[in-house]
């Protein structure tokens, strides 16, 4: 972690070192959340009573509150931005063991700009195992329900175990829900995430054929041929829509339903059909590339609404949408539904892999398959992941 690199660095007093982890860093500007509401593009300095400027690393932000937001900048926007008028000194983590008051003078602030260009990298790594050691829960059901999340935390390059969560900032997480999930207040983003906590946003077509497998091996007591699998769900098909044609009795009287159209039926069929061709062939890619055992198949496709949920409670608390309390009840949650639906982290992985596949890859076995294969594998091998420390029940 960059803090433990500052904390080294300031313990043997290599101040250059110290420098150098931080170009490396995220630094998170403190800033009153009415103001930036009021004006999303402005990022505006606000001195202490010393006349210091104070940032912090992604590992060492304050909890969230109601009024105070924070800002994702680099060390390099600070040079940048810094004037003669501003705060003589940039306050590094105050009151922590990695504390530093860096002074701002124009010969400084061409030092902070040159161990940024020298920087290798900036922020932390995606697709790597992150975990907060301090601040963040590594067990028990809490974690546990964070760990439902943690594809989304490894792939975006973020602590899997963060509840008290500012993400890339204040103004970048809402930008991001609205972007990418058309959610601008509180009540949308609460009625999408009780969605996903119902698992009501996946597909519901992949998972009736999913969960039409599980039924046929069940009843079977072995693995399913794919042509029964696919004449089971045409048949189920076609006996769903002549049901719904039926005469019903309802309170207000006899309800005479129309039929569906013969060619709409026929359609529906020939998708199932298709649907159940690519969920085997995803599987047979799998089992070669290690994401399922030799003779595994995924039972279902919910995992990826409940990981998302995990996520979407955190990005509930980035951008104030709810409090800290608020996102616990959902990834307690979230972790309670997973357990219910599979048996191992290894099947909801697979799961929640096997749904992003079906979404966004289209068959390419492209660059969405093999970062959902990468975060698999790093997930269900690396020591440090949670797939490995914190037990499924």
């Amino acid at each position: 972690m960059i803090e433990r690199e500052l904390y080294e660095a300031k313990a043997r007093g290599d101040w250059p070192g110290y420098m150098d982890a931080l170009a490396r860093a995220e630094l998170f500007l403190p800033q009153p959340r009415a103001q930036i509401d009021a004006d999303p593009s402005a990022a505006r300095f606000h001195p202490s009573a010393n006349n210091t400027l104070a940032v912090y690393t992604r590992g060492m932000l304050p909890a969230p509150d109601a009024h105070t937001v924070y800002l994702r900048q680099s060390l390099a926007w600070f040079a940048n931005a810094w004037d003669p008028r501003d705060p003589a000194h940039l306050a590094v983590n105050p009151g922590s063991p990695v504390e530093a008051y860096l002074t701002t003078s124009p010969a400084d602030l061409a030092r902070w700009r040159a161990h940024w260009d020298a920087a290798p990298s900036w922020g932390l790594a995606p697709g790597a195992v992150h975990a907060l050691h301090t601040g963040g829960p590594l067990h028990g059901p809490v974690a546990r329900g964070l760990a439902v999340g943690a594809h989304l935390a490894v792939s975006n390059g973020e602590f899997w175990n963060a509840l008290a969560y500012h993400g890339d900032g204040y103004t970048r997480e809402r930008a991001r829900l609205r972007e990418m999930w058309d959610v601008t207040d509180a009540a949308g983003w609460f009625d999408l995430l009780q969605r996903m906590l119902e698992a009501e946003v996946v597909s519901p077509v992949w998972e009736f054929a999913l969960r039409l497998r599980r039924v046929l091996a069940s009843d079977f007591a072995g693995p399913v041929d794919v042509e029964h699998w696919r004449h089971a769900a045409e048949a189920g098909l076609r006996r769903s829509a002549e049901q719904a044609a039926q005469p019903r009795l309802t309170p207000d009287g006899v309800t005479v339903a129309q039929p569906r159209p013969t060619a709409e039926v026929e359609g529906e069929i020939a998708g199932v059909r298709r649907l159940i061709g690519r969920i085997t062939r995803y599987e047979q890619r799998f089992r070669a590339d290690g994401l399922l055992p030799e003779d595994g198949w995924v039972r279902s496709v919910t995992a990826w609404d409940y990981g998302r949920a995990s996520q979407m409670a955190r990005w509930g608390v980035a951008t104030r949408y709810c409090t800290v309390q608020d996102a616990e009840r959902a990834v307690l949650r979230a972790g309670e539904q997973a357990v219910r639906t599979y048996g191992s982290w290894a099947e909801f992985s697979a799961g929640y892999a096997l749904a992003r596949c079906l979404h966004f890859d289209g068959e390419e076995f492209g660059s969405w398959y093999a970062s959902s294969l990468a975060t698999h594998l790093t997930l269900t091998t690396d020591p440090a992941s949670p797939f490995l420390n914190i037990p499924w029940r």
